[in-house]
């Protein structure tokens, strides 16, 4: 039995999550308060020395760290990481850019805001990460204007990689910076459904209410149309 050292905030446990679901995979699920340091606790940094989650444990006690590499593994021989090797190097491309130019300007200022709190000194970090990560969000969005997937037309590890912290960039005062609305606009306007029959069927697990994330399913199409028709969202009371 696998067992994913986890924390339920965490969007990097999400992708995780997210794919042990998809491939239909039994695992037992630790919570770990990441507030509390309880990923730094002795017992734990004798599994990930890092002291970071998520992190994977085998039956024999072997651990897996870093949730790129987590689902990378798990994704092996599945529809989720192409066979052919330059889809596959595509796919990592977006994982490592989802790595690099992504979370730190989209994840981290989640964090800040839900784990710090306003009140801390990193709070003026936020309007440079902002600009930032609305940067990478442009890059997503000019890659998707002409295209349903990151990859290969079809649902991969690029796609829930850059999923998991974009579904609540807003949560990090992203709104007020990078495209307010867009994440509940597609549904409204209906286009593409780019995820509708991909991932709908999903547990989701940051506290939303079904309704909300029935809104979310669509994120990457609502991408599409913010750009497409930005005053849309104004009119129709998303902002």
């Amino acid at each position: 039995m696998l067992t994913l050292y986890d924390n339920m905030d965490s969007g990097n446990g999400y992708k995780a999550r997210l794919l042990l679901h998809k491939l239909d995979l039994p695992y037992k699920r630790v919570e770990l308060d990441i507030d509390r340091s309880e990923t730094r606790t002795a017992q734990f940094l004798v599994k990930n020395p890092n002291g970071r989650i998520p992190t994977l444990e085998f039956g024999d006690g072997t651990c897996l760290a870093e949730s790129n590499a987590i689902i990378h593994y798990l994704a092996e021989g599945s529809a989720y990481l192409p066979a052919d090797r330059l889809k596959h190097a595509q796919v990592l491309q977006w994982m490592f850019f989802e790595q690099y130019s992504h979370e730190p300007y989209v994840a981290t200022p989640r964090y800040i805001v839900r784990h710090l709190g306003r009140d801390h000194a990193r709070m003026k970090e936020l309007p440079d990460r902002h600009q930032k990560g609305h940067a990478a969000l442009a890059v997503m969005d000019g890659h998707l204007a002409k295209r349903r997937f990151f990859v290969d037309e079809r649902l991969t590890l690029a796609d829930i990689a850059l999923y998991a912290y974009t579904h609540v960039a807003e949560e990090g005062g992203a709104g007020e910076f990078i495209f307010p609305g867009f994440f509940i606009n597609n549904v409204a306007y209906g286009h593409h459904g780019v995820y509708s029959h991909e991932i709908q069927e999903l547990e989701w697990t940051h506290g939303m209410s079904q309704a909300e994330s029935d809104a979310f399913i669509d994120l990457f199409g609502s991408i599409y149309c913010f750009f497409n028709d930005p005053h849309g969202i104004q009119d129709k009371g998303y902002e």
